[in-house]
């Protein structure tokens, strides 16, 4: 039985007559006809009471009328609800993270939402752990993506299914760029750009000095960045071999750099953090739940 065979049903229950509720209802009376003994059929009960003038309710048909009628509310109601959500929901959500190519999950899902809830605004920050986890202890962000190893024991976290490989951006006309993977024995003495999170992240946890081996007191780090672009500026003037993440800086057919996987290879997982207790617009919170079901389940 549809919603809209109800509908039918309940504008000839109202205008009385077969011929109103069609022209009502903008139908042909043979389609309305069809539609209403379709509907007797399904049921097995005679519904009206027909005569050249009107027609009438049968007790059967007084009885559908009665539940047609909460039914179609019931559907009219939620379908209101709905709209309304999609037209009142808005406001802002903001999100804050390093660099990295796993944004472009972020991004999905900030395109489906749009979608369906056009008047949130997003709002991007750049930077490292420390200032992104500041700011979610202040307030200013509702939502961190972190790179692993990070400190998120005290926050709510989902690890992103996807990670960032480490490697080395060079000039295509350095020595190095004709090699397919940079090994550590490649770096000692190389003047090295890193970035900062990297250093306190990476290096502090052991994960890249394990990369190196013994020689990673013979690293040459000539300078450190916060943003990769800034780097990839520093590169393409030859101050030396930029360590960061693939896929950030613009290694294309037509840009003077190129980058080259670490080998063996060093990865680092990803996550989206919340505090623990956090106070949530209606927008964070249709967030959340996105990123819950894209991402699984909380850890």
């Amino acid at each position: 039985m549809e919603i809209r065979v109800l509908r039918y049903f309940l504008a000839v229950a109202r205008e009385g007559s077969i011929t109103a509720a069609a022209d009502y209802l903008h139908l042909t009376q043979p389609t309305l006809s069809r539609q209403l003994k379709d509907l007797e059929q399904t049921l097995g009960k005679k519904l009206f009471v027909r005569s050249s003038h009107s027609i009438l309710l049968t007790d059967e048909g007084m009885l559908l009328r009665k539940r047609a009628e909460e039914i179609v509310e019931m559907v009219d109601k939620l379908e209101a609800d709905f709209k309304s959500i999609e037209e009142t929901v808005s406001g802002d959500i903001y999100i804050g993270g390093g660099e990295t190519n796993a944004m472009k999950h972020i991004a999905r899902i900030v395109k489906d939402l749009q979608s369906i809830y056009p008047n949130i605004k997003y709002h991007l920050y750049s930077g490292n752990e420390d200032d992104v986890t500041e700011r979610l202890e202040k307030g200013l962000l509702d939502f961190g993506i972190l790179i692993q190893p990070a400190a998120l024991s005290k926050y709510n976290y989902l690890n992103i299914p996807d990670k960032d490989v480490w490697g080395v951006v060079m000039r295509k006309d350095s020595p190095l760029a004709a090699k397919a993977t940079i090994q550590a024995a490649d770096l000692i003495h190389v003047p090295l750009i890193c970035s900062r999170q990297a250093i306190k992240q990476t290096f502090s946890k052991n994960e890249f000095a394990d990369w190196f081996g013994d020689d990673f007191d013979k690293l040459n780090v000539v300078a450190t960045y916060n943003l990769a672009y800034n780097a990839a500026v520093m590169v393409e003037e030859g101050t030396g071999y930029a360590i960061t993440l693939d896929k950030i800086v613009n290694t294309s057919s037509d840009s003077r750099l190129c980058f080259r996987a670490l080998e063996p290879k060093l990865e680092s997982g990803l996550s989206v953090v919340w505090k623990k207790h956090p106070v949530f617009s209606a927008a964070a919170a249709l967030f959340l739940k996105e990123i819950q079901d894209r991402f699984g389940v909380l850890s």
